[in-house]
């Protein structure tokens, strides 16, 4: 797994995981309990990853959107 987004705003995550399944790429957001139990004040940010293989893919579209 590749981490391409690193974020504590839940709405473009959400996007950003929308535009990824568009296109077919998997992605799974990380920290996401971790945070939630820290009362999400924005400490510990979430990591949206893609597989490695899809890495260079997800990085291409996610710049043509202006996301990265």
């Amino acid at each position: 797994m590749r981490v391409v987004v690193v974020s504590n705003d839940m709405v473009r995550l959400s996007f950003l995981q929308a535009l990824l399944a568009d296109d077919g790429i998997d992605s799974v957001l990380l920290d996401t309990h971790t945070s939630a139990v820290e009362g999400s004040i924005g400490a510990i940010p979430r990591r949206l990853a893609v597989a490695d293989e899809d890495e260079t893919r997800a990085a291409r579209l996610l710049r043509e959107a202006g996301e990265a």
